[in-house]
């Protein structure tokens, strides 16, 4: 593996970081706190290419065919230039979740009907695979998707679902033939304007406020054959196949989120004075900003390896798994190291390191729990 990255792509990260910072940041903090969707901020970013980045040239996006080793190190600039962990969040969702598993799997119609509206901001993406009774065991599915004439009826519940109070459209998971369990599992793209469908209310959270995350029911709705993604029953290879990319992407911008959160923690240490000397001279200090250090380059080689293996074509299914458990659980120590460094002063709203641990926590559980990647690992071992 190749360490340096071309010219243009650290330029590209440069432009990533300048973006998010001066024009983004100071204003999606306002959104956060006020537990807010960003609604012109996300449009700004569409106009400056960051949903382009999960669609080829030719449905509206940034290069001919999707980079996701470029769209890494974009990702990673944005959480660093940003200092709302709920944008990035929201962002990667969609491209990564919506967008992506459309450009991989989708047909041509598809990709027209719905992936350049989404790169332009003209249209959000929610995944809905999540339910009240299958978190965890993502695949045991109680929403069905019973054939009729000319398409399918969805009967159901999706809970927990991010972006669904604004979404236009979802990645609906059901399952076409639950005699089969999870072999029965399909996706659709669902219109969420369509009868039958309605949404939950808003659903207040720890962190990632700016992110709305809501419920959607499905009664009788009619999903056409021609949304349905891929044959009957592919849904969970599908789904399995684009977590790969999804654990990659997604985190980017918490790698990027820790680099800042380490710059600003040793200019705090350095400067702040007690007893007479910087308390970053005081060995407990120290030894965090040693720890945050540590933590941030060890999750950057695991995510740059993961996202070279998928740019080459090649399965990462351990490393992705390593991947989430490693960097998520990184993001929340150095969190709360940062927290800690801070002291009376970190615990204010006003200084800004409790909102990264508040984003943070939300890591380890999204997109797999630490506890479901630690089992995925041994199983993959063997073990």
């Amino acid at each position: 593996m190749d360490f340096h990255w071309s010219e243009e792509q650290k330029a590209l990260k440069d432009e990533v970081i300048a973006f998010s910072r001066d024009e983004i940041s100071d204003e999606s903090l306002d959104f956060e706190r006020r537990g807010e969707f960003p609604y012109q901020l996300w449009k700004l970013c569409a106009d400056f290419g960051i949903q382009g980045l999960a669609s080829p040239s030719k449905f509206g996006g940034k290069f001919d065919e999707i980079d996701l080793l470029t769209s890494t190190l974009a990702m990673e600039g944005f959480g660093y230039g940003c200092a709302d962990n709920g944008l990035a969040f929201a962002l990667n969702a969609q491209m990564w979740t919506v967008q992506l598993p459309i450009a991989l799997f989708g047909n041509d119609n598809q990709k027209s009907r719905f992936l350049e509206k989404m790169a332009r901001g003209e249209m959000i993406g929610a995944h809905a695979l999540t339910e009240s009774e299958t978190g965890s065991d993502a695949f045991s599915l109680a929403t069905t998707a019973t054939k009729v004439e000319g398409g399918y009826l969805l009967n159901g519940e999706k809970d927990l679902i991010s972006l669904a109070i604004v979404a236009d459209i979802a990645l609906v998971f059901a399952n076409s033939n639950p005699e089969v369990g999870k072999w029965g599992v399909t996706a659709f793209i669902v219109d969420l304007d369509t009868e039958g469908c309605s949404r939950g209310p808003l659903r207040k959270k720890m962190g990632l406020r700016s992110v709305p995350m809501g419920s959607f029911l499905f009664k009788d709705c009619f999903v056409p054959a021609e949304n349905r993604i891929g044959d009957e029953g592919t849904g969970f290879s599908l789904s399995n196949q684009s977590l790969e990319f999804e654990r990659c992407a997604i985190l980017a911008s918490q790698l990027g989120a820790m680099e800042r959160q380490l710059e600003d923690s040793v200019e705090y240490v350095r400067t702040r004075q007690q007893f007479g000397k910087a308390i970053g001279k005081y060995q407990s200090v120290s030894n965090r900003i040693a720890d945050m250090k540590l933590r941030l380059e060890t999750a950057r080689l695991l995510l740059y390896k993961t996202a070279w293996l998928k740019q080459r074509g090649e399965s990462a299914m351990l490393e992705a798994a390593l991947l989430k458990l490693h960097l998520s659980e990184c993001f929340l120590e150095s969190s709360i190291d940062a927290v800690r460094n801070a002291g009376g002063i970190g615990f204010l709203e006003e200084f800004g390191a409790e909102n990264d641990l508040r984003d943070a926590v939300g890591g380890v559980l999204y997109a797999g729990t630490s506890d479901i990647q630690r089992n995925i690992i041994a199983r993959l071992l063997g073990v």
